[in-house]
């Protein structure tokens, strides 16, 4: 995998959205073929009951036991399904298929289903891995190819374990998780609605924020977060009510976007050390941040007076965060990529 390495760190740095072709699309491509099925280092978040559970990765996830971590590789999966059906004639996408050909095998799928069933795992990858899960699963039916709905066929058991899983515990959460990182409720709701358009969720997310004013966002970000607790919010919300009341309930939620053009009113955060795999997370929040601005700018009606200011913000996040992308440090090339690619290829808008 030497060769993938060199390859995306000779890559510019700096993308834009009109420089988003199969060219710059493969600098993210290659960052996952080099970590789907590289096993070590590994992070497990693994409950055991017996010695029995005692195992590689590859052996109890032989779907996703690359890229660190079950719910990176998850997604390190998605970006491949979404590059290679995005440029079906690059030089990745035949690479790209292999990969996916030889994780998500119908085997493989039901060993990884039983796990996410086993025993002692009910909060496992909630929400922020099943989320993923359930974008992966939309992208190969979105696919229009019968490798796409080959794949698709063998993933349902898995997407319906984890399905449930979250319609078993959202009835259950008496508050929303307004974290910066994984255990968020905001932004894996967002990934849901963005994948399956699904009432319920979206029923659930109105009950969690409806009521919500004046976010303290000047308390953002903390020293680890990929996430920002109030922009995510902002972002689900958009998903669930209709241009006029949104912006109502955006005015209240967010009082301080500015109306007057300004784009300097949040600033992209600052990472100190590439290397470190908490301090990392903050080039994923300018990432997440970027995507998550231009969508609360699509769920204004048109001519809002805080669109242009939201579009700003937006881009000078997209330059910081893309730039960071380079797979130099493993702690942020094993995962990067794919809020990169959500942001370029602009999944979550409509």
């Amino acid at each position: 995998m030497r060769w993938l390495l060199v390859s995306i760190l000779l890559l510019p740095h700096s993308l834009l959205a009109a420089d988003f072709d199969a060219k710059a699309a493969e600098r993210f491509a290659n960052l996952a073929l080099a970590c789907v099925h590289k096993e070590y280092p590994n992070k497990i978040a693994h409950n055991l009951a017996s010695d029995k559970d005692v195992a590689p990765p590859r052996k109890l996830t032989p779907a996703f036991y690359g890229c660190y971590d079950w719910h990176s590789s998850v997604h390190g999966h998605w970006l491949l399904a979404r590059l290679a059906r995005t440029f079906p004639d690059a030089p990745f996408a035949a690479p790209a298929r292999d990969a996916l050909r030889k994780s998500l095998s119908a085997e493989n799928i039901a060993q990884e289903a039983a796990y996410l069933r086993g025993e002692g795992r009910a909060s496992f990858e909630r929400p922020y891995g099943l989320a993923w899960l359930l974008q992966l699963g939309a992208e190969l039916r979105e696919w229009d190819d019968p490798f796409a709905r080959e794949l698709s066929a063998n993933l349902k058991p898995l997407e319906a374990a984890a399905t449930e899983r979250l319609k078993t515990w959202l009835p259950k959460l008496s508050y929303p998780v307004r974290s910066g990182e994984h255990s968020q409720t905001a932004f894996a709701l967002g990934l849901i609605l963005d994948a399956t358009r699904d009432r319920d969720i979206a029923s659930r997310a109105r009950a969690f924020y409806i009521a919500d004013k004046n976010c303290p966002l000047a308390y953002e970000p903390s020293g680890e977060d990929f996430l920002s607790p109030c922009i995510a919010e902002a972002d689900a919300m958009r998903r669930v009510l209709p241009p006029v009341e949104y912006a109502a309930w955006l005015g209240g939620f967010l009082p301080q976007l500015p109306v007057d053009g300004k784009g300097d009113w949040l600033k992209p955060a600052l990472v100190t050390d590439p290397s470190d795999p908490k301090l990392a997370h903050l080039d994923g929040l300018n990432l997440s941040r970027a995507w998550m601005l231009e969508g609360i700018a699509s769920g204004l009606p048109d001519g809002d007076p805080r669109i242009v200011a939201l579009r700003k913000a937006a881009a000078a996040h997209r330059e910081s965060g893309l730039a960071a992308v380079t797979g130099e440090h493993y702690e942020g090339g094993h995962w990067l990529g794919s809020f990169a690619v959500y942001l370029t290829t602009k999944r979550g808008l409509r």
